[in-house]
């Protein structure tokens, strides 16, 4: 299936985290369920000593975002099993009933100094992405092995506890939340949240003592004190308000986003989207048209929330959801201002646009084959050539406007939609 309809990933978000030891990856030794070592039989029975935080692991997992600290503890028995022979030296020799023994005394440790949590995790654990002081966020999606992330989400803040995975023992602490920033929209912020989608465009201001700056790749970034970064912030966040104000140039001449800072790219934004928390906090309480900004770890966000587009099909947009599964066709077609890769959308002006949308609509709703008009028009090369169609439900991994149209489409309707590549005409076949 063509990359153009799969959601879309903020880059801070694809790179929230460094690979670690908690990755719930298909490369991971153990990840495959009702394997052993070697790859095939039984999974050998685990003989390790029990000492999880059962009580509690048995509480409702919260909602949201957690961030979290950990020492990670292994012992020489995980050495063939789940390293491979490549086991932190500290674990060759330990035994099981060792390991389990000094995950209890480094448990009570923090408990009783939580404040040394960075030393002790420096100076005991063996997850190499642990030792740079950063917390990992967590949330239901995240691709950590399950253990690590149900005792993740149900601690409470300042809380310790442990919980064994395929790696060893996590000894882990939730950090308590950081106050809020007082340069952030808190007016907007204090609003409840719409369901989305919603399409934005933003700013990205780092500094370099940023939590998440060593992963960017901008100069600016890494020379900018918190203090100039926050002016700048503001700075941009009063021209973007300004009357008539050019927001894509305010992208391209600052954002330190690579993802869209040079096309003006605009991310589609649901409750479930795969971006950082504040991001999408700030983002689904915006108004039309209005600016508002947010801090994340991996700086400040300037953050506009645009109109809908005249095209799209506001009346079926409008609609509750109700088909729980469809199956749907579409025409794609791009123009300057959207990005467009294909060669036709790459010269088409916008009143080239419109007149093609309005004339392909109208002869999709007179009867004319959609497959014929996908192999004349659309530029997915995924679909276009072979009338593919694609089966769309709530779950499914498609940029969220379009998802969001095709699931409101009555049995052989035509709608129109926009996305970061252009207009999508969509028809419902099934």
């Amino acid at each position: 299936m063509r990359t153009h309809l799969l959601a879309l990933v903020l880059f801070a978000a694809a790179c929230q985290q460094g690979k670690s030891k908690l990755d719930d990856d298909k490369t991971a030794p153990v990840h495959a369920v009702g394997s052993n070592a070697h790859g095939s039989g039984s999974a050998a029975p685990d003989t390790s000593i029990d000492i999880n935080s059962k009580d509690i692991l048995a509480r409702p997992a919260g909602t949201g975002e957690v961030e979290v600290k950990h020492v990670l503890l292994a012992w020489k028995e995980l050495d063939e099993s789940t390293y491979h022979g490549k086991i932190d030296k500290r674990a060759k020799d330990r035994s099981n009933a060792d390991a389990a023994k000094l995950a209890q005394d480094i448990e009570a440790k923090i408990k009783a100094n939580p404040a040394d949590i960075d030393a002790i995790v420096k100076a005991s654990s063996e997850d190499p992405g642990s030792l740079s002081g950063d917390p990992y966020t967590v949330d239901k999606d995240t691709p950590f092995v399950p253990e690590f992330k149900n005792l993740a989400l149900r601690l409470n803040p300042n809380e310790v506890g442990i919980v064994k995975t395929q790696f060893g023992y996590h000894v882990m602490m939730r950090m308590p939340p950081s106050p809020p920033d007082p340069l952030q929209s808190a007016d907007i912020l204090a609003r409840p949240a719409e369901a989305g989608p919603v399409s934005v465009q933003h700013v990205l201001i780092s500094w370099k003592d940023a939590p998440m700056a060593k992963r960017s790749a901008d100069p600016r970034a890494k020379a900018r004190t918190k203090e100039d970064a926050d002016k700048l912030a503001v700075q941009i966040l009063a021209q973007a308000k300004a009357p008539g104000a050019d927001f894509a140039k305010l992208m391209k001449d600052n954002s330190e986003d690579p993802g869209s800072k040079d096309t003006g790219k605009p991310y589609d934004v649901t409750a479930d989207a795969p971006y950082i928390g504040p991001f999408k906090e700030l983002s689904l309480r915006l108004k039309e048209g209005e600016v508002g900004l947010v801090k994340s770890k991996f700086g400040w966000h300037i953050i506009k929330r645009l109109p809908p587009d005249a095209l799209e099909s506001k009346d079926i947009l409008a609609r509750t959801a109700t088909s729980p599964k469809v199956k749907v066709k579409h025409v794609l077609l791009g123009w300057v201002d959207a990005h467009a890769e294909d060669p036709r959308g790459v010269k088409r002006t916008r009143a080239e646009l419109e007149k093609l949308v309005a004339d392909t609509v109208k002869k999709l709703d007179a009867g004319a084959k959609v497959e014929d008009v996908m192999k004349e028009l659309s530029e997915d090369p995924g679909s276009a050539a072979k009338g593919t169609d694609y089966e769309v439900t709530p779950d499914s991994q498609f940029v969220p406007s379009f998802k969001n149209l095709s699931l409101r489409l009555k049995l052989n309707e035509v709608g129109v939609v926009k996305s970061a590549y252009g207009m999508h005409i969509i028809k419902r076949v099934e």
